[in-house]
């Protein structure tokens, strides 16, 4: 039997993250992934680092994301330094576009609400936003930038992630689907990955939108998939430099030359089909934005599958189960908060308590909900 101080089931960025940070404080780690690691909602995502709420029911993640954004460069260092490659990490800002007829009354809403949780944001006329971004479209009414966002190349990053924790001394096992996890009077004592009883001390599941299959876990991580749609464009009439937020689209350069379009969210199940609507719906937001995208040449085509909780927040911690820390259900923001997963999984795991207040988060709220419900059942 194998045996390591913790085993997490999901080889993507979270899970790879969390390896990394673990091992490099001197802990055994086993990483096991049902497929190729890292080429689940990791490989789809667009690698914004926005700490910003899309929506009022995000703010309570705003804390976590400030936090998460603050790690990011030292972070980008040591991934970067351990694995000899890059990541693609952009500190150029975000500009969020506004073209409604009301533009005056929403960017005061716009800045007082940023303000008001302490992020980072700056009201512009609409020349001041063509003037750092001549590709908007000529209607812009105003614009908000927030300086103190960026982003990543996600794929790059998860590459140099996994790379980075092999030399760290991680053991990566590829092709391991875990089942289930060993659960012994009420402790959990690691978990069976591919038909083989894996040994741990703490066992930690961050296995995207799968993480409800492994048998277990679903009570404390109950996530579905949310797919979501991208399109990789090149266009050298368009230079983009930062990351610009439309009202239907967002599109994040590249340092290659590349611009990503994206995202739709649908819940479709696991299927990642391409669809006309979808696709229709991103090429039309594009153009709409930045009108020179009519000619771009489509690069490349896809969708992932985001793991996306009941009420859309993370879930992140320890559970019931001795042993058992789950670090899923990351929804449209687990590129951003990364590097603070892996910091406070790791500080649990060798000390017990954290840094930043995780409670809001926890597993427990779903695990306790299920077993009143059960109970009201029977």
């Amino acid at each position: 039997m194998k045996t390591f101080d913790v085993a997490i089931a999901g080889a993507g960025l979270i899970g790879g993250s969390i390896a990394l940070e673990l091992a490099r404080a001197g802990l055994r780690v086993g990483l096991f992934d049902k497929q190729e690691p890292g080429k689940e909602a990791s490989w789809a995502s667009a690698g914004i680092l926005s700490p910003a709420p899309e929506n009022p029911g995000m703010i309570a993640t705003v804390p976590l994301g400030k936090a998460s954004v603050a790690l990011y460069p030292d972070f980008i260092a040591m991934v970067e330094e351990l694995s000899g490659q890059t990541t693609g990490y952009r500190a150029k800002g975000t500009l969020e576009v506004i073209t409604s007829r009301h533009a005056r009354e929403e960017l005061s809403t716009i800045i007082a609400l940023h303000h008001g949780l302490g992020l980072k944001a700056e009201p512009l006329s609409a020349s001041d936003a063509r003037e750092l971004e001549p590709s908007l479209r000529e209607d812009v009414e105003a614009a908000v930038l927030r300086p103190a966002e960026a982003s990543v190349d996600n794929r790059l990053l998860t590459s140099a992630i996994l790379s980075a924790a092999r030399k760290s001394g991680v053991e990566i096992f590829p092709g391991a689907k875990v089942e289930t996890i060993l659960n012994n009077d009420n402790k959990c004592e690691g978990l069976l990955a591919d038909g083989e009883k894996i040994s741990a001390a703490h066992t930690v599941i961050a296995a995207g939108c799968f993480s409800a299959q492994i048998q277990g876990a679903e009570m404390y991580a109950p996530v579905r998939p949310a797919k979501g749609q991208m399109i990789s464009l090149v266009c050298p009439e368009a230079r983009l430099e930062r990351v610009l937020w439309g009202d239907d689209i967002y599109l994040v350069p590249r340092n290659d030359g590349r611009i990503l379009a994206g995202a739709t969210v649908e819940y479709a199940g696991f299927d990642k089909t391409l669809t006309a609507g979808g696709q229709k719906k991103l090429f039309s937001a594009a153009i709409d934005l930045v009108p020179a995208f009519e000619s771009a040449r489509v690069e490349e085509t896809w969708a992932g599958l985001r793991p996306d909780s009941p009420d859309h927040l993370p879930i992140l911690g320890p559970t019931d189960l001795q042993g058992l820390i789950i670090a899923t259900g990351h929804f449209r923001s687990g590129v951003l908060l990364t590097p603070i997963t892996a910091k406070l999984v790791c500080e649990y795991v060798r000390l017990g308590n954290v840094s930043t207040d995780w409670e809001r988060f926890s597993p427990m709220r779903f695990a306790q909900a299920e077993r009143q419900s059960h109970a009201r059942a029977n």
